[in-house]
Formats: structure tokens, C-alpha cells, sequence
């Protein structure tokens, strides 16, 4: 009897152990680095399993959206099954935002991704190190403009993707995995904000020893008042806090 019952339990504990490695081999996890004052939120989607026929509807192929103030480290699962169909990852949808004014409207944001395939070309394919982490990196930037009559000061918030190096690449912060990639491994998103802040339009600022001057253009009417070769009349401009500027980033000269 006692054979037996070490013989049983035995396999409950390698059973169980078992199930645990499943379980855990099923997630990975994800990680954010952001700049002070940044936030992102992030939305899972998922897609009928390699060699599934069935489908499910919109609202069972997304898993609850997490925000970094609340889940700063989030353990995503890479299957999962919703009305009878078996589900794997597809995509992370990452909204990256910040705010530049004491308003609720004073805020940006722009936009990272995360793909994952069942194949992907090796070209294509991020890397983990041997500790299993994979990081994946972006640059953002704050572009300025005025807005309305009083040229009230907006902000937009522009990140591109970069290299190791830095370099800033063409389009969004980005990465890409298949699913045999993902099992217990770690994916962090690297965001650095850029040193200096660059006009979103071109020729409607003129470049100064201290910072950046408004072209007047026409009159205060004129809402667009590119320069036009004219480098010499200014206009005031409008913080959003309500404070009148003669330049930026410096307000006086």
C-alpha cells in the first residue's frame, strides 16, 4: 500500500510541476521604460491559431487594456481560447502619451507595436539576449506650434524608432517575434525623449541664439504666417498656461 501511494503521489508532484511549466511557458512578459511624465497604454489582440478554422467576434479577440501606472510589468498570455476557439497573440497596440500644460487638453500622443507571427523571415525577427530579454527602441519628440487667434502654444508628441546606436529610424517604435520566440521571455520597449524640441511646420519659426521666434506672417489672423523670407517681424505668442511669450522655450529674451 505504501509503494502505491508513494507511487501516486509522485505522480500527482510530476504532474503538477508539469502543469505549472505549462503554465508558465505560455506567457511572456512585457516591460515599458518611458521618459518622466510619459505613460502608455497597451491593447493585446489575438488571432484563431495556426491551422483553426473557427473565428470569434471583435469583442472576444482583445484582452483587457493595461495602462503602465497601473501595471507597470504585464504577463501577457500567448494562447488562450474564447467561444470554443483556440487564440494565439497577434499584435500589442501601444499608445505612448504625455501632457506639456496645466489643461487636460495640453497633452500628446503617438503610437508603438509589437507583432508577433507563427513565421516571420530572420531579417525581421527581434533578438533575445541570454538572460531572455529583447528590447526594442524609440525616441520621441516634442514638436510646438501656435493655435488660434492669440497663437495659444500646442505641443504634438512625434516617436520614431531607434537603433542601438540612437539613430533615428523611419517610422514607429517597433518589434517583431514569432510565437515559438515568446514562451517565458521578456520584451522591454525603450523610450528616451529627444534633447531638443524642433516647429511641427516648417518655416513658420526662425531659429535664435536662445531658442525660437514666431513669424509674424500677414496679421494674428493669419493662422498658418509662414515666414516667407521675412526673418525680421515677429509675433508674441500665448503659453498654455496663459502666459505671454516673446520666444520659446525661454518666454523673454
Amino acid at each position: 500500500m505504501t509503494r502505491v501511494l508513494r507511487g501516486t503521489c509522485l505522480g500527482c508532484c510530476m504532474a503538477i510541476a508539469a502543469g505549472c511549466a505549462d503554465k508558465q511557458s505560455d506567457t511572456f512578459t512585457f516591460k515599458g521604460d518611458l521618459p518622466p511624465g510619459f505613460a502608455y497604454e497597451a491593447a493585446v489582440y489575438y488571432v484563431p491559431a495556426p491551422g483553426e478554422t473557427c473565428t470569434v467576434e471583435k469583442k472576444d479577440n482583445k484582452a483587457p487594456v493595461f495602462k503602465s501606472k497601473d501595471k507597470p510589468v504585464a504577463e501577457i498570455l500567448i494562447r488562450r481560447t474564447r467561444s470554443g476557439c483556440p487564440l494565439v497573440v497577434s499584435r500589442i497596440e501601444l499608445e505612448i502619451s504625455s501632457v506639456y500644460g496645466p489643461h487636460w487638453l495640453d497633452s500628446s500622443r503617438d503610437t508603438a507595436n509589437v507583432v508577433i507571427r507563427d513565421e516571420l523571415e530572420e531579417q525581421y525577427k527581434g533578438t533575445f539576449s541570454e538572460a531572455g530579454e529583447s528590447v526594442f527602441h524609440g525616441q520621441c519628440q516634442w514638436l510646438f506650434r501656435t493655435s488660434g487667434k492669440p497663437r495659444v502654444l500646442r505641443k504634438i508628441l512625434d516617436c520614431k524608432k531607434t537603433d542601438l546606436k540612437g539613430d533615428v529610424g523611419i517610422g514607429r517604435p517597433f518589434s517583431a517575434y514569432t510565437l515559438d520566440q515568446l514562451p517565458g521571455k521578456t520584451v522591454r520597449m525603450r523610450i528616451k525623449l529627444a534633447d531638443e524640441e524642433r516647429p511641427a511646420i516648417g518655416d513658420t519659426w526662425v531659429k535664435v541664439p536662445n531658442g525660437w521666434k514666431r513669424c509674424m506672417g500677414d496679421n494674428f489672423e493669419d493662422q498658418y504666417a509662414f515666414c516667407y523670407g521675412n526673418y525680421k517681424d515677429f509675433s508674441g505668442f500665448q503659453m498654455p498656461d496663459g502666459k505671454q511669450c516673446a520666444i520659446y522655450p525661454g518666454c523673454t529674451e
